[in-house]
């Protein structure tokens, strides 16, 4: 009975140091999903704004930008894939890749090759340990993505789909990322950047419905989507990486919470199997004294018979 009282203490120290770690981990997850939120809300107006302005310039001229243009015949494709460089949140990371692994089958269903992009060390190492191939990868900024990375991934994505398909090029970009909803849900949603959709960026843009003015375009109308697209681009991958990042602390805090209750719940288990033991320890010690104490007593009638 010692021995198992011993091993009960000892597993309920070794739950308890677990717990603390838990603990200080949901707190840090706690404020680190506040501050990633204001990061969201913040960069939320100025993707608006450049969708609008996008729309208004594709809308308002007939010129065919590679940018905007739909191929004729799609041959290759390319998918972004946002993970964390980091685990210990759940399904996380998991939802994503499944949802980058079943745009990816429809595509090849479709006859279209699929050049993978990742961001995060837990997206590049499920496809290096199945041996699939990577076209490029990020990873270390997952947690607090500064729109310089963004610019930073948004760049080979960009030079890709402008070159053509006999030369490394791709004729359209999806992207795979976590949507913040709110602290207790976050959906792992694919979206096709480009080649741009007027009438879907016409759909999000908060001024839908509203009619657009006509421009005059200096120099050309497909100067200005020279400039404007490969900012559109940028700014909704920092809008995807924050809302991966958001979602990433609240994933993080949850699965943080739940093993701290699971912790306590385990402690608790643990506590009553040693009180348990300890009151079997007790009884076995008293059964043991009474049992001497009347074998001497016995003991000692029979010398004086």
């Amino acid at each position: 009975m010692g021995a198992q009282l011993r091993v009960y203490k000892r597993r309920i120290r070794s739950v308890t140091a677990t717990k603390k770690i838990t603990k200080a981990m949901e707190m840090i997850a706690a404020s680190r999903v506040v501050k990633a939120q204001r990061k969201v809300a913040a960069s939320t107006p100025y993707a608006q704004e450049l969708t609008r302005a996008v729309t208004a310039v594709g809308t308002g001229s007939n010129t065919k930008h590679p940018l905007t243009t739909q191929a004729e015949t799609v041959t290759r494709s390319a998918v972004l894939l946002l993970t964390s460089d980091r685990g210990l949140a759940g399904a996380f990371n998991s939802n994503a890749i499944k949802a980058a692994e079943k745009l990816t089958a429809r595509l090849e269903a479709e006859g279209k090759q699929v050049d993978v992009y990742i961001v995060g060390r837990r997206g590049v190492a499920h496809y290096n340990f199945r041996e699939r191939k990577i076209t490029e990868q990020w990873s270390g900024f997952t947690d607090e993505p500064s729109y310089g990375d963004a610019k930073k991934v948004a760049a080979p994505l960009i030079e890709a789909i402008e070159q053509e398909t006999a030369d490394g090029g791709v004729d359209e970009l999806h992207i795979v990322y976590t949507e913040f909803v709110s602290m207790m849900t976050q959906n792992a949603v694919e979206a096709r950047l480009l080649p741009l959709s007027l009438d879907e960026v016409a759909q999000e843009s908060p001024s839908k419905g509203e009619i657009l003015p006509l421009y005059d375009f200096e120099p050309s109308a497909e100067d200005v989507l020279d400039a404007l697209l490969p900012r559109y681009v940028e700014s909704r991958i920092y809008n995807a990486l924050l809302q991966s990042a958001a979602s990433k602390h609240a994933a993080t805090r949850r699965a943080m919470k739940s093993a701290t209750d699971n912790a306590g719940e385990l402690i608790n288990t643990l506590s009553r199997l040693a009180n348990a033991a300890r009151q079997a320890e007790i009884t076995q010690e008293i059964s043991e004294i009474v049992g001497g104490s009347a074998a001497l007593a016995d003991a000692t009638a029979g010398s004086d018979r």
